[in-house]
C-alpha cells in the first residue's frame, strides 16, 4: 500500500521509499526527513477533494507532501487489536 492510499487517521508502518531513479534527490531527502523502513506514520489531513497536499505526521513531527511524493513511500498498515 502506499501513503498517498492511507485513510486520515489511519496508523501505518513505512516499509520503503520507492527510487524512480539511481540518484533520485527526492527519495533521498524523504528518507532523510525520516521516511524509513519501520517508522510509524499517519495522515493527518488532506486537502479538500483529495487533492495537494497532505499532512503527514511521523514521531512529534509533520510534513506537507504532494501525493506524487506520498506515492513513493510504501507503508504497511497498523492492525488494531480487538
Amino acid at each position: 500500500m502506499r501513503l498517498s492510499d492511507l485513510p486520515r487517521g489511519t496508523d501505518a508502518i513505512i516499509d520503503h521509499v520507492d527510487d524512480h531513479a539511481e540518484t533520485d534527490p527526492v527519495a533521498r531527502r524523504l528518507r532523510e526527513l525520516g521516511f524509513v523502513p519501520g517508522e510509524p506514520v499517519r495522515v493527518v489531513a488532506t486537502a479538500p477533494l483529495g487533492g495537494d497536499p497532505l499532512a503527514v505526521r511521523i514521531g512529534f513531527t509533520r510534513f506537507a507532501l504532494r501525493r506524487t511524493e506520498a506515492d513513493r513511500v510504501v507503508i504497511h498498515p497498523v492492525k488494531e487489536l480487538a
